[in-house]
């Protein structure tokens, strides 16, 4: 079946009538939509709209609360540690977000790690926040425990993403936003839409051993770190997703580790939580805490210049910077709308049903 395309405002409007009849306030109805449709946009399908009925599914398990107290519970003058009090994390990582960044205009730098709150959607979306202020923005956060650690058949870390979003001159920004993980999460649940397996290297079978069926999850077995096995380097992409683990949990008081919240909402979260809810971390560098930013800029543009021009394999026209396809994929949906899997479409007709609100 053909996917079907909507306009982006018409579809951004859809999502923020949905979180208006989960009782959320008007501004924050509006940020959740601008970070869930900025994943569509960039061309990350697994996070934007396709997601929207997990949230509405996790606040009527009462598991997401509409209307957070979101605090900072300590700080310093380059730091802090906000409680996010239960909220959608797309509402509550960018205002972590604009913590740090208020503090990095102080101070040079701001760091600020959360805990309880929930899937904040793409960590790029709050990295990029940044690129105004003439920042570096970093993002990163915990997820539910999908993947095994080299060598184990537990299922003991999330896809952990981190971004970093680095801001340049005459080129368009630097934006490195990836999963600790081969593959995160939503790529398997797009195969499955699609009834189409996984590559080699995503998963593993609940001895250990590979698979390729994009339902393994449901029999057991786990997503695999970065780089597939050890010989591939797993241990490193192991390493990452641990890095990711502590900075946004251990660090904050959030659940880490085999204890993170599940995002589905048919799963209870653990018994025996170790902290509050699912953990973020960010950071916030002013650029002429360093070296002036018109200096910095010119040679982050001389930088991706040369990279641009490298030479390439054969068939490959071009080298890629991080960032690049999800810029040109924010270009062309805008104008020519957002592609929806034809299941993903249903869901979400479905949910304006439930809601009556017009999809």
């Amino acid at each position: 079946m053909n996917d079907f395309v909507i306009p982006y405002q018409q579809l951004r409007q859809f999502a923020i009538d949905v979180f208006l009849k989960m009782d959320c306030p008007k501004y924050e109805a509006n940020l959740a939509a601008d970070v869930l449709l900025n994943a569509d946009l960039r061309g990350i399908d697994s996070h934007g709209v396709a997601r929207l009925s997990g949230y509405v599914r996790l606040w009527e398990a009462k598991r997401i609360n509409s209307r957070p107290a979101i605090s900072v519970v300590h700080e310093t003058p380059s730091t802090a540690v906000v409680d996010g009090d239960q909220g959608l994390g797309l509402v509550v990582a960018p205002k972590a977000m604009e913590i740090a960044i208020e503090k990095a205009e102080k101070v040079g730098t701001g760091w600020v790690a959360v805990k309880n709150s929930n899937h904040f959607g793409i960590a790029g979306h709050h990295a990029m926040m940044a690129l105004g202020h003439d920042m570096i923005g970093m993002a990163m956060t915990n997820a539910s425990p999908l993947v095994a650690p080299t060598f184990s058949v537990e299922r003991l870390l999330g896809t952990n993403p981190i971004c970093v979003a680095i801001p340049a001159g005459k080129q368009p920004a630097f934006v490195a936003d990836f999963a600790t993980t081969t593959a995160a999460n939503g790529k398997l649940e797009i195969l499955q839409r699609k009834n189409q397996e996984a590559p080699e290297g995503w998963i593993q079978k609940k001895d250990g051993s590979v698979s390729t069926n994009a339902n393994e999850l449901k029999e057991g077995g786990a997503l695999v770190p970065l780089g597939s096995d050890r010989e591939h380097g797993s241990h490193k992409g192991f390493c990452l997703g641990a890095w990711v683990d502590i900075f946004s949990a251990v660090l904050s008081g959030a659940n880490y580790g085999p204890w993170v919240p599940p995002f589905v909402s048919f799963l209870a979260p653990p018994a025996d939580p170790v902290g509050d809810g699912i953990g973020h971390f960010f950071g916030a560098m002013r650029v002429d805490a360093f070296r002036p930013v018109d200096d910095f800029k010119k040679h982050m543009d001389t930088w991706i210049t040369r990279f641009r021009s490298a030479k390439t394999v054969e068939g490959q026209d071009r080298l890629i910077i991080p960032g690049d396809p999800e810029r040109e994929s924010e270009k062309e949906r805008m104008i020519s709308g957002i592609p929806l899997n034809p299941k993903v479409a249903q869901d979400l007709k479905e949910l304006g049903v439930k809601f009556n609100v017009e999809f």
